[in-house]
């Protein structure tokens, strides 16, 4: 099959793109309904739950650390033709993962599986960026963001709904003949190769080692409450790793990670943002439910249905912030994103343990949208801030950027919440029975402990959303410097 020279329709390029977004998007989350039995069918028994948590996590892993050197082949191979190798890998890990045997197959498949899905993303904003006209360039940037954003929201509803109809192996199954869908389609757009330059793999593995140890140190709580042998060795190692990055970057003709990205106090404010807000969003994202199950007394569903309430504003305030950057500017959007978040999560901040509506829909609906109209604007400055044949690259790093914030944002908050739970508890007597106390006396000091128990839950993740809050107004402070600045000419320059 031959590939058009000709620039294809915007409507198809587009399509394709938030199609494989979504698709890829979905199995970050789609497993997690899915994981009991994942587990009965496997037969593993509840006492191993943490080693099942690495069926998400390792997907998580996979789709960070491949980003960067695929976003980068791509720059040099050309978009569609990398796009479709990725989807080749996708389908492989995705089959495998639907013929697992055993828990230890299924989590290597999942690894091989997000190596493949990690690219679609980044590659995807870079092939919009590149074929869309400057002034639709913030709307295609939020089509595509606003698509990954909805995966992530509807995987577990998706997953759900496959396992109760067809078994949780089809969850799986039914990748296939999406991703050769995507793949026949992009047949049909034009494949630019810049060949000038060989492709860093030496940086490339440096970076993904270093991504990787990094991501193992912070996934692990025990980092952050005292010292704990294995994650400050991980955490050793991603900072020696890294500094090995930088020393073979400095010197590397052909470095995977231009020189000019980290010259640019655009490209390095756009980023910082961007892990500021992924620290944000997996608290709130954490917390909603979390609160509803425990202190509010709501069922499971009830809370996944408080949480819908803000992922679902997501998508739909990317599409909004695409389509006003072209007519507000880069920052304004941005900076009203920040705000709104940071009003919505700080009205959250405030509920009382009878919270009903509207309010309730209200604060969370806003606060997704804050978190939606950010996705473009930052993207855009990005993706402006680099040369073209260097787009690639530079959206796998902003991903990378925000699953780095979620990932340091879970463990920090996962670490600091139990010592503060333990702070606010501190006080607190287990109501024993005493000797010669009546019935009535004992069950009126129960009832009392219970109300001191819930008082303290309800304030501990009261501050957690103030911590999100006072983290999304801290983004204030690089989102201010992402100004236009002028793009390079070129990214690399072919060796003398």
């Amino acid at each position: 099959m031959r590939r058009p020279d000709a620039t294809p329709n915007a409507t198809l390029v587009l399509s394709v793109v938030c199609l494989g977004a979504l698709v890829t998007a979905l199995d970050q989350t789609v497993v997690v309904t899915a994981l009991p039995s994942v587990m009965l069918d496997l037969k593993v028994p509840i006492t191993q739950l943490d080693r099942v948590s690495w069926v998400v996590t390792a997907y998580l892993l996979g789709y960070t650390v491949a980003m960067p050197l695929l976003g980068r082949l791509a720059d040099v191979y050309g978009y569609p033709m990398v796009y479709q190798a990725a989807l080749v890998v996708f389908t492989v890990g995705t089959a495998l993962v639907a013929l697992s045997p055993n828990l230890e197959w299924m989590i290597a498949a999942r690894v091989v599986q997000a190596v493949g899905g990690g690219a679609t993303v980044p590659i995807g904003m870079a092939l919009a960026a590149g074929l869309m006209p400057p002034e639709r360039r913030g709307l295609a940037l939020g089509l595509v963001g606003g698509a990954a954003e909805a995966g992530s929201m509807l995987g577990p509803i998706y997953g759900g709904a496959i396992v109760e109809l067809s078994g949780w192996r089809w969850i799986f199954w039914l990748n296939i003949p999406q991703a050769a869908l995507l793949f026949l389609a992009l047949f049909r757009l034009p494949n630019r190769p810049d060949r000038s330059i060989p492709v860093d793999f030496t940086g490339g593995l440096l970076l993904a080692a270093a991504l990787l140890a990094l991501s193992l140190a912070v996934s692990r709580g025990s980092l952050f409450t005292g010292f704990a042998p294995l994650p400050v060795a991980l955490l050793g190692l991603g900072l020696l790793l890294t500094a090995g990055l930088a020393a073979h970057q400095s010197r590397a003709k052909a470095p995977l990670l231009p020189r000019f990205v980290f010259r640019s106090p655009v490209f390095v404010s756009a980023n910082a943002t961007q892990l500021l807000v992924g620290v944000a969003l997996i608290i709130a994202m954490v917390t909603v439910p979390l609160m509803a199950n425990t202190v509010m007394g709501k069922d499971p569903f009830t809370g996944a249905l408080w949480l819908l309430r803000m992922t679902a504003a997501i998508p739909a305030g990317a599409v909004v912030g695409g389509l006003a950057v072209s007519r507000a500017g880069v920052r304004p959007v941005t900076l009203t994103g920040l705000a709104l978040t940071a009003v919505g999560l700080l009205l959250v901040s405030r509920w009382p343990i009878g919270i009903a509506e509207p309010a309730l829909t209200v604060h969370l609906v806003l606060t997704g949208l804050g978190f939606g109209l950010v996705i473009a604007p930052i993207l855009t400055r990005a993706l402006d801030a680099v040369a073209e044949n260097s787009r690639g690259a530079a959206a796998a790093l902003v991903v990378v950027s925000r699953m780095m914030g979620m990932t340091l944002g879970l463990a920090a908050l996962s670490a600091w919440g139990v010592e503060h739970f333990q702070v606010l508890t501190a006080g607190l007597e287990i109501p024993l029975p005493q000797p010669g106390e009546s019935a009535a006396a004992a069950q009126t000091r129960l009832l009392e402990y219970n109300r001191q128990l819930t008082h303290a839950g309800l304030t501990l993740f009261q501050n957690f959303f103030r911590v999100a809050a006072c983290v999304t107004l801290a983004a204030f402070i690089p989102a201010l410097l992402m100004r236009e600045g002028r793009r390079p000419s070129e990214g690399f320059s072919p060796p003398s």
